[in-house]
């Protein structure tokens, strides 16, 4: 009797598919939708899980832009506290598509942020990337100073790449209510005040993260002056540090996830342009059990990065073989690899009971 699974192959059973499959070496699990060349010039964003996937790139050979370059005078085991050296502009960890949204408009001149400096202990910090002056600035005029020039090389990026490579964080945020203001994270974690009055929490649905990524690319095509770009999408697989919502920080996690992973599905079913690895669910597949994250069940391991990222070089082979990356390189892997990567919401473990 014939059926419509007969002719599927095995990658589209559980038992081939998963059960009998090596989860460091998955058939078919990732088929590209376009080519990505040495010359491709690509621009890296979005949550902690990024960092790992911008390194990779780099050490393969890709041209991964890097606008806002570290001064000369830093030493490069500081690059990483300051923000530099870790995504193509030194916007810290965007985790969410509001976040996106809402600096693409600040570049296009349609956002004019009113409510992004906070202090503590007498310096101030751009709340919209909090981490990238740890000890902070002296002064507000001095933050807008930063930003000002901060906003200019992300018009630089925007304009210039071909690539946008985006990892899918969080639906989590919280905002400024009267401004409409988006933050990377609550105010009164790393610096600001919190006041209840002020700022609110929003945990974002299916349509409210589509809705703003669509919007982003509106926006991104009118900085661009309509030139064509393409997109790869990921979804972080790291769990959530910690939960503003009513639920379980395990059920605030899976409801994050499952979002964000039918957004990244559904942005790559209509949009040609738009691509999706699977780092998510590879980093998830039940076949590895726990052994894929460290023991904080969060930190995804240095090994795990690995063979995600061998899955995406199977479709886009090395532009040079990374035996020869510089000594510089190596050990900024060195670095990733025996610490956490940068991660502004790692912070929050600090207020758990």
């Amino acid at each position: 009797m014939r059926n419509p699974y007969q002719a599927k192959p095995p990658s589209a059973f559980w038992k081939s598919g998963v059960v009998s499959q090596n989860p460091y070496r998955i058939d078919a699990i990732y088929k590209k939708k376009f080519d990505i060349s040495g010359k491709t010039r690509i621009a890296a964003a979005g949550s902690c899980f990024a960092q790992h996937i911008s390194r990779h790139l780099k050490k393969h050979g890709y041209s991964v832009l890097d606008v806002e370059k570290a001064p000369p005078g830093l030493p490069e085991n500081s690059h990483k506290r300051f923000g530099f050296s870790t995504y193509s502009a030194r916007y810290g960890n965007i985790y969410t598509t509001r976040q996106l949204l809402q600096l693409a408009r600040e570049v296009s001149g349609k956002f004019s942020p009113e409510h992004f400096i906070w202090e503590k202990d007498g310096k101030f910090y751009d709340a919209f990337r909090p981490a990238v002056e740890p000890d902070g600035l002296d002064s507000p005029e001095e933050v807008s100073i930063h930003r000002r020039h901060h906003i200019k090389m992300v018009e630089k990026l925007f304009k210039e790449m071909d690539l946008f490579i985006f990892t899918l964080g969080l639906t989590e945020l919280w905002m400024h209510e009267p401004t409409k203001t988006i933050y990377p994270t609550a105010p009164g974690t790393i610096a600001g005040v919190f006041s209840d009055e002020d700022y609110v929490f929003q945990n974002e649905s299916y349509g409210q993260v589509l809705g703003a990524f669509n919007d982003f690319q509106t926006e991104l095509n009118e900085i661009r002056d309509g030139r064509p770009f393409n997109v790869i999408l990921t979804v972080s697989p790291v769990p959530l540090t910690a939960t503003a919502s009513d639920n379980h920080v395990l059920v605030a996690t899976n409801y994050s996830k499952a979002v964000l992973r039918a957004v990244a599905g559904q942005l790559s079913t209509d949009n040609d342009h738009i691509d999706y690895f699977p780092s998510y669910d590879i980093v998830t597949n039940p076949r590895l059990h726990s052994t894929a994250f460290e023991e904080n069940l969060r930190s995804v391991r240095a090994e795990t990065v690995e063979y995600v990222m061998k899955h995406f070089f199977s479709e886009h082979p090395a532009i040079e073989a990374p035996a020869v990356v510089s000594a510089s390189q190596s050990k900024a892997d060195e670095l990733l690899k025996d610490e956490d990567i940068q991660c502004e919401e790692e912070l929050l473990e600090a207020f758990g009971k």
